[in-house]
């Protein structure tokens, strides 16, 4: 039985008992208070006034009055005579207990007065024997704990009926392909070892949150068909030094005794960090931790057959000796999937759903936000993207005209921007709904995948940032705070073309500043200025420039398509989301789209 059933019924008996106990105790004194004496009952049935009297369990009685209820009144007589002998010596005359004057009933004694008779004496000793059962289990219930402390609790997934495989994990084919070896080891170890071959004895998947490090981890234990071991690196490390290290041996032991197998450690980095740079010197809990780690590592027979597969986004925190030959030889960089890989996810997520045949994977794959009952259609998958990235459409709030009217100019400044530069991407969908904070989007479509962006393409993206607030601008008489997040990405995007892209003639080809930054989570830790008042003032003045240019350009162009500003802004008043078609049935690309990417100088002249 289960431990937790175990206590379960134990105290479920206790507070029986102790219910029982104490039922029969009140009855027994609710008994002892409505009884009568011998000599009561002696004097009732001289005054005529008892009709019967039942003997029950020896020397009970049961003393049934003529104008009395059924049910009686208890009475008890002495054990070491009968109860006639009683009565005649209290006075009571032969003719006065005749059959005629009160009936004498005598009951054989009940099986079960014996019964409540014992079990009021063994309840109680039980009840204690329950308690002090209970007490000592708890204390050895904590011992154990105690004892077990120091244990894995690395969680162990049978690989005879996987439920991830290859088939599963798309997007990442290099990876795959990196692994297959790892997966032909696991399966035909022997051929390897009879070949003097040395498989990886530790795989470390680095890449940003969210690219499938974990689940390729589970995809290689699927494949291969053997124990999947899985824990997370915080899950070694407690207050008490040497716990971690415990854990890490056991992990390890348990490894070994199911090889071959393979053992996940998901976010190393908060136990593999480098050693020295915290406090408390070596002596720190998670660098012995790391300790136990290198040394059961590096000390595997060749014939374990145990993979260790590392997943971090942290790679340059890692201690070296964690990366070098022998531990966490070979690294797996899973990047952000192309346009080709999010469609192979796309395929692998849709598998087993009523799909509408007219759904365009490749199109939502482009990252576009973009019915049938029976079917999922591309308008239900735009709408899960926009869901996902923006949150549900917030049409119950409350606007004024006046504010959708600004609303509806702003998102239709930022469109006619984008669509009026060649080099900008083409407008996918423009809403005046609010999405999560947003009052109104405007969703823009890249073609295509790109690493490079050129300069541009970056000046295109600062004008169609500022299309909202310039439009605001022109239309009405005051200017309102819609724009705020549009200026604050606007001021980030020209200041790195200047500080970090070399993409200002007045700067040069200098990067300012050094920035500590996290390599996949894209955030910046801190910066470091190495540059003077002067540089940075100049710096200001570049930045300002850029945004200047930019806003010129930007009040150019809804200047000249001031026509289509107003009809698109109308039209979004009417239905309040505009697809692309419908968008450019209204404002026709005035130039054909450009990819941006720089063309060599001379071609196509």
């Amino acid at each position: 039985m289960n431990p937790r059933n175990q206590s379960f019924v134990v105290t479920f008996l206790l507070i029986v008992a102790a219910v029982a106990m104490i039922v029969m105790a009140f009855q027994r004194e609710s008994g002892t208070s409505q009884s009568l004496t011998i000599n009561e009952v002696a004097r009732d049935i001289k005054a005529g006034k008892v009709a019967r009297v039942v003997i029950e369990d020896g020397d009970n009685l049961r003393v049934i009055y003529t104008n009395g209820d059924e049910n009686g009144v208890e009475s008890y007589k002495e054990s070491n005579s009968t109860l006639v002998e009683q009565l005649i010596a209290l006075g009571v005359t032969p003719e006065q207990l005749s059959p005629e004057s009160v009936m004498i009933e005598v009951k054989p004694p009940s099986q079960w007065a014996g019964i409540v008779s014992g079990a009021l004496y063994i309840l109680p000793v039980l009840f204690m024997a329950g308690v002090l059962w209970f007490i000592f289990r708890q204390a050895q219930g904590s011992n154990n704990a105690a004892m077990s402390f120091g244990k894995s609790r690395a969680r162990m997934f049978s690989g005879e009926h996987p439920t991830v495989t290859f088939q599963d994990v798309a997007g990442v084919e290099e990876s795959k392909q990196e692994l297959a070896e790892i997966v032909e080891f696991l399966k035909e170890p022997q051929k390897f070892i009879q070949l003097g071959a040395r498989i990886p004895k530790g795989v470390l998947l680095v890449g940003p949150p969210g690219t499938g490090k974990t689940l390729l981890a589970k995809a290689v234990s699927g494949e291969a068909g053997v124990p999947f071991f899985s824990i997370s690196g915080s899950e070694f490390v407690e207050m008490f030094v040497g716990v971690g290290a415990s854990r890490v041996r056991d992990l390890f032991d348990q490894a070994k005794r199911h090889s071959p197998c393979i053992v996940f450690v998901d976010e190393i980095d908060a136990v593999g960090r480098q050693r020295g740079a915290g406090l408390g010197g070596s002596h720190d809990e998670r660098e012995q931790t790391l300790n136990q780690m290198l040394v059961e590592m590096d000390g595997f027979d060749t014939d374990t057959n145990i993979i260790i597969i590392a997943a971090t986004n942290r790679p340059d925190i890692l201690d070296p000796a964690l990366l070098r030959p022998g531990r966490f030889d070979r690294r797996v960089t899973l990047d952000r999937p192309d346009m080709k890989g999010r469609e192979a996810i796309l395929k692998v997520h849709v598998k087993g759903k009523p799909l509408d045949p007219s759904v365009d994977l490749g199109a939502l794959a482009r990252g576009t936000p973009g019915r049938n009952k029976k079917s999922i259609g591309q308008i239900d998958l735009e709408e899960a993207i926009e869901r996902v990235v923006m949150g549900p459409e917030r049409k119950s709030r409350l606007i004024s005209d006046e504010e959708k009217r600004i609303i509806a100019y702003h998102e239709a400044g930022h469109a006619v921007v984008m669509n009026a530069i060649p080099e900008a991407d083409p407008v996918q969908k423009i809403t005046i709904v609010g999405r999560g904070q947003a009052g109104g989007l405007t969703w823009y479509r890249p073609e295509d995948d790109r690493i490079l962006t050129s300069r541009k393409k970056m000046v295109a993206s600062l004008a169609g940032l500022l299309g909202g607030r310039v439009a605001e601008e022109l239309v009405f008489d005051d200017i309102t705070s819609g724009a705020s997040n549009d200026i604050e990405r606007v001021t980030q995007v020209a200041r790195m073309m200047v500080t970090r892209m070399g993409m200002s003639n007045e700067m040069g080809l200098m990067t300012y500043g050094q920035k500590e930054e996290l390599i996949f989570l894209g955030r910046e830790i801190s910066e470091q200025r190495d540059y003077s008042e002067a540089v940075a003032e100049r710096i200001d003045a570049e930045v300002r420039r850029m945004v200047d240019d930019a806003y010129k350009l930007t009040r150019k162009l809804l200047t000249k398509y001031r026509d289509r500003l107003d009809a698109v802004a109308q039209k979004l008043l009417e239905v309040e989301t505009l697809t692309r078609e419908e968008f450019e049935a209204i404002f026709p690309p005035p130039a054909p789209k450009k990819s941006g990417t720089p063309q060599v100088i001379g071609m196509g002249a």
